[in-house]
C-alpha cells in the first residue's frame, strides 16, 4: 500500500486502522525471522508467545524495529512529529501440533501459507488461544493523546491462522465497557471482553498481512482474532507509540507502568514519562 501522510491520516482518522502497509525488505524480513527463532530456542514457546515484552532495550535487532524508518513514517502521519514509544511485546499465536496437542518450537521458514492442516470436521476452537472483541485503550491507563499500536508481521497473518480483525470507525464510540469473559484460551491477560451486544460483528473486517507488512490501529478500536486453526505459526511484534503530549494517569481500574518509554521521533518537552530518553542520533 503506498499512500501519502494525508491519505494515511485521513484514512486512519476515519476508520481507525490502517492494513497492509509495507515495512521489512526479504533480508530484513529473513534477519528478524532467524533472530527470534533463536529466542524461541533460547527460551521454549512457552515463554516466546506471549513474555517477551519490552525487549527493545535488550536486543538491538528489536531496537531496529520499533525505530524503523517505514514504521515511524506510519506513525507520524498519525501522531505528529513528536512521538514516544511507549511499550513493545512480541504475541505468537503457535499450531496445535498433529501428534500430541502442544505447540513445539516452529521454525522460522514456516510453511507457505496455503498448506492448511487437515482437521476432522467438528474439530472445536475451544480452548484454543484467542483474543476477545476489546479496545487496548482499557488496559493503558493514559490521557492527553491518542495511542497507536501496531502489528508487525513476522509471518504471514491470515484468516486461518488468526489474523486481526476490527469494526471500522468503532474509535469513534469512546471506552465501552468490558466484563470477564466466559470462554477459555482469551490471551487478554485480565481475561476481559467487550460484552458480545455492543459489539457490531457483522461490520467486522478481517486485516490480512503477508509476513513484512504492518497494520496500525487506534487504542480505541474494537478488534480481536480466532485461534490459528492452520499448521503455521502466526507471530507478531506489537507496538504502541503516543505522541509525546500523553501522560500517565492514576486510574485503579487501569493500573499500568511504563518503564520502557522511549523518544523515537522529534523531541519531548513535556516529560511526562520520568525514564524517556531522546533517540540518539
Amino acid at each position: 500500500m503506498s499512500m501519502s501522510a494525508e491519505q494515511m491520516s485521513s484514512g486512519y482518522k476515519q476508520l481507525g486502522y490502517l492494513s497492509g502497509v509495507g515495512v521489512l525488505d526479504s533480508t530484513e524480513l529473513r534477519q528478524a525471522r532467524e533472530a527470534f527463532a533463536q529466542l524461541e530456542r533460547k527460551f521454549g514457546t512457552d515463554y516466546t508467545k506471549y513474555s517477551l515484552h519490552n525487549v527493545h532495550l535488550q536486543y538491538d535487532w528489536v531496537m531496529g524495529l520499533v525505530r524503523h524508518p517505514r514504521v515511524l513514517e506510519v506513525v507520524r502521519a498519525v501522531l505528529g512529529p513528536d512521538v514516544l514509544l511507549l511499550d513493545s511485546r512480541f504475541i505468537c499465536k503457535y499450531p496445535v501440533s498433529r501428534g500430541n496437542g502442544g505447540a513445539d518450537v516452529i521454525p522460522y521458514d514456516n510453511e507457505p501459507a496455503g498448506q492448511e492442516f487437515n482437521r476432522e470436521e467438528g474439530t472445536e476452537k475451544a480452548g484454543l488461544p484467542f483474543v476477545a472483541w476489546h479496545q487496548d485503550m482499557r488496559y493503558w491507563g493514559l490521557d492527553g493523546g491518542p495511542v497507536l499500536s501496531v502489528w508487525l508481521a513476522l509471518d504471514d497473518s491470515l484468516e486461518d491462522n488468526g489474523a486481526l480483525q476490527v469494526i471500522p470507525g468503532s474509535h469513534c464510540s469512546g471506552l465501552l465497557p468490558h466484563c470477564q469473559s466466559q470462554r477459555h484460551g482469551n490471551m487478554l491477560s485480565v481475561n476481559q471482553e467487550i460484552p458480545e451486544e455492543l459489539v457490531q460483528t457483522d461490520k467486522a473486517v478481517l486485516c490480512p498481512l503477508l509476513a513484512g507488512q504492518m497494520s496500525v490501529h487506534d487504542g480505541l478500536l474494537v478488534h480481536a482474532s480466532d485461534p490459528n486453526m492452520s499448521d503455521r505459526r502466526r507471530c507478531g511484534f506489537v507496538i504502541r507509540y503516543v505522541p509525546t503530549c500523553a501522560y500517565p494517569i492514576q486510574d485503579p481500574d487501569r493500573p499500568r507502568r511504563f518503564p520502557a518509554t522511549l523518544v523515537v521521533s522529534g523531541t519531548d518537552q513535556y516529560g511526562h514519562f520520568s525514564n524517556s530518553t531522546e533517540p540518539q542520533l
